[in-house]
């Protein structure tokens, strides 16, 4: 299986690509949060903008979608991915 990561705001200028693909074997069950870690794996400098340390998981501040869609309605980190589908990344940053 493979899928396509499209990134924005920080995250696109952290990694200095706008779509990242992975691959993952056609046969294992893949969950979004299998994506992150692969991700991560991948694209270390995204650790720091992307991960909160103390929870291992996505910051607060980090929008993702997947088919449109905000994760909290699906199923969080463990929703499922098949072939094809889109997965958006947005680190979202606030100024005071």
């Amino acid at each position: 299986m493979k899928l396509a990561i499209k990134f924005l705001g920080v995250l696109r200028e952290v990694s200095g690509k706008r779509r990242v693909k992975l691959e993952f074997n056609s046969e294992e069950t893949v969950s979004l949060k299998k994506v992150i870690d692969k991700l991560i794996e991948e694209m270390p400098k995204l650790r720091k903008v992307l991960i909160d340390p103390e929870l291992g998981s996505p910051k607060p501040n980090a929008l993702i979608l997947v088919n449109e869609k905000e994760i909290s309605v699906l199923k969080g980190l463990e929703t499922r991915i098949k072939d094809g589908d889109e997965i958006v990344i947005i680190s979202i940053l606030h100024a005071g």
